[in-house]
């Protein structure tokens, strides 16, 4: 399958999400390992036990977990991206670990597939901001978990960091071009995103809580810093090509391609020549909040 005839959750998890660089790419496992382990740490998975990854995706998280459940135990791959499943499920023949993998293409708030009390461990990264009825999602994950089951997640609180001031673009000073910025920016508010940006951390504690968990434990963490220097201090070339290509979430078009909708050439040339040195030496504030949950069923 080519990368224009996937559907956009595999476009952009696979090519989008780091402008189709391999060295971005790379930057972005980097940030995203540690996440894995931290959900993965949180839900106590044991050898034997069976794991049902939310929202797989690429297989961040299921992988990890399969590590972990040893050759008796087995993880749910499950996605509403039968691209997406496609890819972890090859990748599981590879590893010669299709007979501890199942895969399900269903959504994180009808888990109907999966049966009652069916579970040890439930997973989920990033996938929560994707839907409306959360409340929902949660009554699934803990119909679906055995008594003692646990449930460990990690999702970006969106509403720190956004809106950002006029004079930020996706964390660049733009203050000299933020006329032109803005109208960029206002390409990505669409009411589409709206369930990115309606909920924080104590939303999370509260769907938890009402979903019958009996204990819940919330981390959040709030960072506002620059880039670390020696992050500035590599050859950043390669970021300005990545930066256009790349879109910031699977339901929006690339950087690129929304200034080439509401920009002249004349314009695009005037943001870019502002831009790029930005991205390229890696001038960008980093303001980010992201709260990890993890609860038990009581017996």
């Amino acid at each position: 399958m080519t990368h224009s005839t996937q559907d956009r959750w595999a476009q952009w998890l696979l090519h989008r999400r780091f402008g189709g660089n391999q060295q971005q790419l790379k930057n972005t496992l980097k940030l995203l390992s540690p996440i894995r382990d931290k959900v993965l740490e949180h839900a106590g998975i044991k050898e034997g036990e069976t794991v049902l990854d939310v929202g797989c995706g690429d297989g961040l998280i299921a992988f990890g977990a399969l590590d972990l459940v040893g050759e008796h135990g087995r993880v749910l791959f499950s996605d509403i991206s039968q691209d997406l499943l496609d890819h972890c499920q090859a990748l599981a023949e590879r590893m010669q670990a299709l007979n501890r993998c199942r895969f399900l293409h269903t959504a994180a708030e009808d888990l109907s597939v999966v049966e009652n009390r069916s579970v040890d461990v439930v997973t989920t990264r990033s996938v929560l901001i994707y839907i409306e009825k959360k409340q929902q999602a949660f009554q699934q994950f803990y119909r679906v978990l055995r008594p003692n089951g646990r449930l460990s997640i990690f999702e970006p609180i969106n509403r720190f960091a956004y809106p950002e001031p006029p004079h930020r673009f996706f964390g660049y000073e733009v203050g000299p071009v933020k006329h032109l910025a803005q109208r960029v920016v206002a390409v990505y508010a669409q009411p589409i995103c709206s369930s990115m940006i309606d909920f924080d951390e104590r939303d999370l504690f509260t769907f938890a809580e009402r979903a019958g968990f009996s204990e819940v434990h919330l981390e959040l963490q709030n960072t506002v810093q620059p880039q670390a220097k020696e992050e500035k201090a590599e050859d950043g070339s390669y970021r300005w090509e990545a930066f256009l290509k790349s879109s910031p979430n699977p339901l929006v078009p690339t950087f690129e391609e929304a200034m080439q909708q509401v920009l002249t050439a004349a314009e695009r040339e005037q943001l870019a020549a502002h831009l790029r040195p930005l991205v390229e030496e890696n001038q960008r504030q980093e303001r980010s909040s992201v709260a990890y949950l993890w609860a038990v069923k009581a017996e």
